[in-house]
């Protein structure tokens, strides 16, 4: 083999030597790691007294998107539960209504616009946000597409029920899925969940759509009210940086993007 061949052939060995973690260590060292894209995360607050402390900050209405677009955020991430019986897919952190006008209901006991007490009638009642409604998994859809963000869906645990159940569960997931299906070849989509059956469940339904290892989560300090300075998080945010993921999710959207300028290309 000539000289040429065998560098050649060094060469393309010591690359395929070169593992992910190690070639993205090697690219912070030069300064050089690519940019993550960065998924907005609304916060709720650690106990105790989580309930009243929340401010609902949680990125499930078109201001509070369009304030993670203005902050720097590439993608959001919102909360998708489902009213009595899975009849309609709203945008709702909370398991109650705490934190919206009227009495204390549980969201998965309540219609969307039957009844005096129903979900489509409330109003967010304090926090950034107040006097927002709530808003259904298409129209929030909608509105992330009209600002160019990445949508990431968590289905919330509480859906379980309605999704599993063989009296409604058919009707529950087109709820969910028909908005996704309708939308996903002109928008990008991700889905995922905490509960290990619905995840489960998207996986089979929803394969091309899953989160996995996508916006990885950057933040140490535990979200409260007031909000734990953003600085708690620096050791952190270097760490996962440091391994080059592709995207990352913080509760601090604005403050991250700031602290990211320079660090990476």
């Amino acid at each position: 083999m000539s000289r040429t061949g065998i560098s050649l052939a060094v060469a393309v060995l010591v690359a395929a030597a070169l593992t992910p973690a190690t070639t993205a260590l090697s690219r912070t060292a030069r300064g050089a790691v690519a940019c993550p894209l960065v998924f907005g995360h609304g916060g709720y607050p650690k106990d105790p007294g989580a309930t009243t402390k929340d401010q609902i900050r949680q990125a499930n209405n078109p201001r509070a998107v369009n304030d993670m677009r203005a902050w720097g955020a590439d993608g959001v991430e919102a909360d998708v539960q489902l009213t009595r019986n899975g009849t309609k897919a709203v945008m709702w952190h909370n398991i109650t209504t705490n934190g919206l006008t009227g009495g204390n209901r549980k969201i998965t006991d309540l219609w969307w616009t039957a009844g005096a007490d129903n979900l489509s009638a409330r109003r967010i009642s304090r926090g950034p946000y107040s006097g927002e409604r709530v808003h259904t998994l298409r129209e929030w859809l909608d509105h992330v597409r009209f600002t160019g963000l990445i949508a990431l869906l968590e289905i919330k645990p509480q859906a379980r029920a309605a999704l599993s159940s063989a009296a409604h569960g058919a009707a529950a997931w087109r709820e969910i899925s028909a908005p996704i299906l309708e939308r996903q070849a002109s928008q990008r989509i991700m889905v995922y969940s905490t509960d290990a059956w619905i995840q489960g469940e998207l996986d089979r339904r929803h394969p091309a759509l899953l989160k996995g290892p996508a916006a990885r989560w950057a933040d140490s300090a535990a979200w409260d009210e007031p909000a734990p300075d953003w600085s708690l998080n620096v050791a952190r945010w270097q760490s996962v940086l440091g391994q080059a993921p592709p995207s990352v999710m913080t509760n601090y959207t604005a403050d991250y993007r700031r602290w990211l300028s320079g660090r990476c290309t």
